[in-house]
């Protein structure tokens, strides 16, 4: 209804992923420089991590929208609770080798396909956070397959925040020995959050109206912590009301009756508060610990220099391996 009113050429804030409506903030950057980096290396595992709607997946559907299918021979696999033996079928079945018969059958027949030199492969495993550590160990043994000194497959992990910890066990060392490049997705800032909105909005025609009240914008950031999933279902709630109410501006007011509306739509409380600012006590004690942080992270700051110069040289797409 509001694009009708709005006179928008489509949805805005779509739920779910949409390369073309990608926003290049400075966390999906950074994670998408990790991407290029590790698949310059055509080997190995490379990790991004993020809490539910952060935009995995959406960087993920940018990264396979830019590789080259002449080069690249992707296979997706989108995970519940599997053992290591039904892993190793449905990674078989995505690159179209065997996936019946005894597991030597089928990884015979996954070998086979790997091997074609015609082209990269590169298996991105969805929800990883849910393998079992038998899948796990699968997809390490997987890595280990070399033909000659190449390295047959490459995989990237996508998972939310727990994948780390489970990847933290001691069990698990062999694999974290072959990560290249890992990343965890942190929500947007304030000033991101607004170009956020204004990218959506711009991509599907928006040339100013309805317009935003900076402080309905500061608030969608204080009601979805900078999440984009969060941040589209927010938006597209408020756009359908302002439509209703038929007002050219969206207002702080507006954005707070949504949230609200929102919250008792899944279960009738009260809507969360947005991050209020902290008192002059509270700034002065987070000043001290950022002091601290400070400190703390000066002693690696060589090494990230060091790497974050590698990934720079990564972060042209015309870079990417072909």
């Amino acid at each position: 209804m509001y694009i009708d009113y709005y006179g928008f050429r489509g949805h805005p804030f779509l739920m779910t992923p949409d390369a073309r409506l990608f926003y290049a903030s400075s966390v999906h950057s950074k994670a998408y420089a990790h991407l290029m980096y590790g698949l310059a290396q055509r080997e190995g595992f490379v990790v991004v991590t993020g809490e539910v709607g952060a935009g995995k997946t959406t960087l993920i559907e940018r990264l396979c929208a830019e590789l080259d299918p002449n080069g690249f021979a992707v296979a997706r696999i989108a995970t519940t609770q599997v053992s290591g033996d039904d892993l190793l079928r449905l990674i078989a079945d995505s690159f179209g080798a065997q996936a019946e018969g005894d597991k030597a059958a089928v990884l015979r027949s996954v070998i086979a396909v790997l091997r074609k030199a015609d082209r990269h492969h590169l298996l991105i495993v969805d929800e990883a956070q849910a393998l079992s550590p038998s899948a796990l160990e699968e997809l390490r043994m997987l890595s280990n397959i070399t033909d000659g000194s190449r390295a047959l497959l490459q995989t990237i992990l996508l998972g939310q925040p727990q994948l780390r910890q489970i990847m933290a066990s001691p069990d698990l060392d062999q694999l974290r020995q072959r990560v290249l490049a890992s990343y965890h997705l942190s929500g947007l800032s304030r000033e991101e959050t607004h170009a956020y909105v204004e990218h959506r909005m711009q991509a599907v025609g928006w040339s100013g109206t309805p317009a935003w009240e900076g402080e309905a914008l500061d608030l969608v950031h204080g009601y979805s912590g900078g999440i984009p999933r969060r941040i589209n279902r927010l938006c597209s709630r408020i756009l359908l009301g302002g439509a209703l109410e038929q007002s050219q501006q969206l207002t702080a007011s507006m954005v707070e009756a949504t949230a609200q509306e929102l919250e008792d739509d899944l279960g009738g409380q009260s809507a969360p508060e947005p991050r209020p600012a902290a008192d002059p006590g509270i700034q002065a004690a987070l000043a001290e610990l950022a002091e601290r942080v400070e400190a703390l992270e000066r002693a690696s700051a060589r090494r990230e220099r060091v790497f974050n110069r590698m990934m720079d040289v990564f972060s042209d797409p015309a870079r990417l391996p072909r």
